[in-house]
């Protein structure tokens, strides 16, 4: 059989399940995930197999009006995602629905050349009457491919979906092996991995401003790796939030998340976390550079 191999970007609001959806296509955890928007940060790669495909899936950050120079780097990783990909999916989070934010997405969505796909998440908490309006508006206003309805979260329709993108595909080698699942390097991982605990534990303590930054990524003779990573924020209060009571809470992002990343990688990881107080990490070249962002003037 002839391979097939593209790359579809995943486009839509903060928190419309854009990494949930590519983790579910993929078959295994590859972006982070957490009840906060904008969660992703960086234009990565989720890569997933389905019979002589291989679908190159680009989980955007999500697209927002943007003012901080951080935001609208996240926002040129989103579009930079679309360039050149096969086709567009728009996900939508049925559940919220057509919102301004979304309306303006869908405006400039229609006036691109790439195919779109349409897909309505969260429909396991919609009522029908409502997918059935969306899904109406939507194929008039983008004339998509096909509009799916989908619960990344639960993975009703993912079979479906995977499939039609399977198809949409062109005809091509494969780019990548076929056991690796991201183009992610492991140090972006480790980062990535620490922040998303940092996100679970801190729920709506501390805002969006922290970073996380791999110092060190050091392989051991013992086959273990050692990873020491910066914790950045931007005022001492928010330090002590990381910190928690007597390092207490710290410890514990530092347990979780040495835990996810031993788990993804199958061996053992030795985790150090520090917090730094730095009012202009957002202006650091350095650490975009490390994160995977460009510098947006």
């Amino acid at each position: 059989m002839t391979q097939r191999c593209g790359l579809i970007a995943i486009v839509g609001a903060p928190n419309a399940g854009k990494s949930t959806l590519v983790n579910a296509l993929v078959g295994q955890k590859v972006a982070i995930v957490s009840p906060k928007a904008q969660t992703t940060r960086v234009r990565l790669m989720g890569i997933a197999l389905a019979g002589e495909s291989q679908i190159l899936l680009v989980d955007t950050p999500g697209i927002f009006e943007a003012e901080r120079r951080f935001d609208r780097a996240m926002v040129a990783a989103a579009w930079g995602g679309a360039q050149d990909a096969d086709a567009i999916a728009l996900v939508v989070d049925a559940k919220t629905g057509l919102t301004k934010r979304i309306r303006n997405l869908v405006e400039t969505i229609a006036e691109r050349e790439e195919p779109r796909i349409v897909i309505l998440n969260k429909v396991d908490v919609t009522a029908k009457e409502t997918l059935f309006a969306l899904a109406t508006e939507l194929d008039r206003a983008l004339q998509p491919l096909h509009i799916f309805m989908v619960s990344a979260a639960t993975g009703d329709g993912i079979a479906d979906l995977k499939a039609m993108l399977a198809g949409l595909v062109p005809e091509g080698p494969w780019h990548f092996p076929e056991d690796q699942v991201s183009d992610a390097t492991d140090r972006m991982l480790a980062a990535e991995v620490t922040r998303e605990q940092i996100y679970l534990q801190l729920h709506d303590e501390l805002p969006y401003a922290c970073a996380v930054e791999t110092e060190k990524y050091e392989e051991r003779r013992d086959g273990s790796v050692a990873i020491h990573q910066q914790i950045k924020v931007a005022r001492p209060s928010q330090k002590a939030i990381v910190l928690g009571k007597a390092g207490a809470r710290i410890r514990t992002i530092g347990e979780s998340a040495r835990e996810e990343f031993a788990q993804l990688l199958g061996r053992k990881v030795h985790l150090f976390l520090h917090v730094k107080v730095d009012p202009d990490w957002p202006d650091d070249r350095d650490l975009y550079r490390e994160i995977g962002l460009d510098w947006v003037d």
